[in-house]
């Protein structure tokens, strides 16, 4: 099993930054990726940014050139980060923390943090 819990978001401003953090728990060696997801209301989850245990990193096209994903590993925990910079109000959503395993394709999800750029 996985524990994964999400830290950071909150409200700022249209072109202001933010940092999501992540930690996941457990059973980490079976973790293949991470990745960030978000939920606007009304609408589905989306995939965000993602990245393997190997560094290689996938950004849906409306962050490219604004967010950036990175990860850390320490003793039995995995992080996994989501800088945010120029937001825009279009990037308001609950932004979840995803830890996938290949073998068996399970996923292991975060509470969820709400991020809301507006003025």
């Amino acid at each position: 099993q996985v524990q994964v819990v999400e830290s950071g978001g909150g409200l700022v401003q249209p072109g202001g930054s933010l940092r999501l953090s992540c930690a996941a728990s457990g059973a980490i060696f079976l973790i293949s990726s991470m990745a960030w997801y978000r939920q606007a209301p009304g609408k589905q989850r989306d995939l965000v940014a993602q990245i393997t245990v190997s560094g290689r990193e996938t950004y849906t096209d409306s962050v490219k050139g604004r967010f950036t994903v990175s990860r850390d590993t320490a003793k039995n925990t995995m992080y996994l980060y989501l800088q945010m910079n120029n937001l825009k109000p279009e990037d308001t959503a609950v932004y979840y923390c995803n830890a996938h395993r290949d073998l068996g394709g399970n996923d292991y999800w975060g509470q969820g943090t709400q991020v809301t750029v507006s003025s």
